[in-house]
């Protein structure tokens, strides 16, 4: 009965509207009255959920990711992947995903990928002749690689909610394949589309003008050459990178590219700001949601029944896939891995699956729901770029669902994906 008061107040109030964030919060406080929980217990697992080292991390990465994608990265990594496989039959949309490949690796957003490289691809592929919602199902599939390729502040949310045992750095290792798979399983899916229904060649880019495009995007890709050099090296930790992530940036956008006013950068702070506040907010309030969790013993008794259904690792794991695809439809990707990380390790542990592994099972999960109506954010942005209704860009997207699930399936029941290079590294 404890635990229908806690998650059935939770739904309750997400049903009539509240925000997540805050059903989170209240929830926890009408759970805590019921079972006669001083309030006040409830309030220091809020402030220290959120009072944690490691989640500077996320508000340097956010930063980062906002100068590059308002600062002219975008428009210059779309060129700098034209010259890579432009030339191909259906080249711009395999553009499209090796952009979304670069960004990702900068920006660690889906959103901000959607946004910025849909800005500029949508309306150049529509022009040279490719289908609008095809286009949009493109850039909205391939921005799920941010979610995977580091540095992926929701891997830094993942390594918090498993308690600080799991390390960011291993997590960010472990990201490369499945994100590289992605974007390999969507190219191999437009080279087929584009034979089959002949979409247009790009041209061959000069040699002088190849290398001038590619020098100016080296630039911004030095973004991941410094995050990632930086932690395998072990010159600085994932806080340390990603404030200096955020002075290469900066210095990058204003005295490089010089694409970006000075007087916008406030705003960006702002928004910045506002971003990160509403995290915090969440993350707090899952503190103390996660700890009334526990003491309704609600992880242990989701562990027997999960034991209960099937010992066979195999089916566990699948069940919990299903289970993560429905709740990726209905909630977004941040609540998420911050209540299910809690509830769903033990299981996966219990039945030996690596910590780290389950954090890409989870992260490609969560991406795909993401793109998933009714509450894919991604989606939403992708369709408000392209101008396209929900319904038709939804309907253009189901081959990538097919090749997405595809990878889901890879990176679930081949573990080596996600731990071969962590492992290589020693992390």
């Amino acid at each position: 009965m404890d635990a229908l008061i806690l998650i059935g107040s939770f739904f309750a109030l997400m049903l009539i509207g509240v925000p997540i964030a805050y059903s989170l919060g209240l929830a926890s406080l009408i759970a805590a009255l019921w079972i006669d929980l001083p309030l006040d217990a409830v309030m220091i697992q809020i402030g220290s959920g959120v009072n944690k080292f490691s989640l500077l991390a996320i508000p340097f990465f956010v930063l980062a990711g906002a100068i590059m994608a308002e600062g002219g990265m975008s428009r210059r990594l779309v060129a700098f992947a034209a010259v890579l496989v432009g030339f191909i039959r259906g080249g711009l949309s395999l553009v499209n995903i090796l952009a979304s490949t670069f960004f990702g690796g900068i920006s660690g957003s889906a959103v901000a990928d959607t946004a910025s490289i849909g800005s500029v691809l949508i309306p150049e592929m529509e022009r040279k002749g490719y289908p609008r919602d095809f286009s949009t199902a493109v850039t909205v599939s391939g921005s799920v690689q941010a979610i995977l390729i580091p540095p992926s502040h929701n891997m830094v949310i993942y390594s918090l909610a498993a308690g600080g045992t799991v390390s960011v750095g291993a997590l960010f290792m472990a990201g490369v394949l499945p994100g590289l798979l992605l974007g390999l399983m969507l190219a191999i899916l437009c080279l087929i589309t584009a034979y089959r229904k002949e979409y247009p060649k790009g041209e061959v880019i000069p040699l002088k003008e190849a290398l001038r495009l590619s020098a100016e995007a080296l630039w911004g890709l030095m973004t991941m050459v410094i995050i990632l050099g930086g932690i395998l090296s072990g010159i600085f930790t994932a806080n340390e990178s990603a404030s200096i992530a955020v002075v290469w940036a900066f210095f990058v956008t204003m005295f490089i590219y010089r694409d970006y006013r000075w007087r916008d950068l406030p705003k960006l702070v702002h928004r910045t700001v506002k971003t990160v506040t509403i995290v915090m907010i969440l993350i707090g309030f899952a503190a103390s949601f996660g700890y009334l969790m526990t003491l309704m013993q609600i992880p242990l008794k989701v562990t027997q029944f999960f034991t209960t259904v099937s010992h066979d690792r195999f089916v566990v794991l699948m069940l919990i896939n299903i289970m993560l695809l429905v709740l990726g439809c209905l909630m977004d990707m941040a609540p998420l891995i911050l209540i299910c990380t809690p509830v769903l390790l033990p299981v996966v542990t219990a039945l030996g699956v690596h910590p780290v592994h389950f954090g890409m099972i989870m992260m490609v999960n969560l991406g795909i729901g993401l793109i998933t109506p009714p509450v894919g954010s991604v989606l939403f942005v992708g369709s408000a770029v392209s101008k396209l209704p929900i319904g038709v860009v939804t309907k253009a997207m189901a081959p990538f669902f097919v090749a997405m699930f595809i990878v889901l399936m890879f990176v679930t029941y081949i573990p080596w994906i996600s731990l071969w290079l962590p492992r290589l590294l020693g992390l």
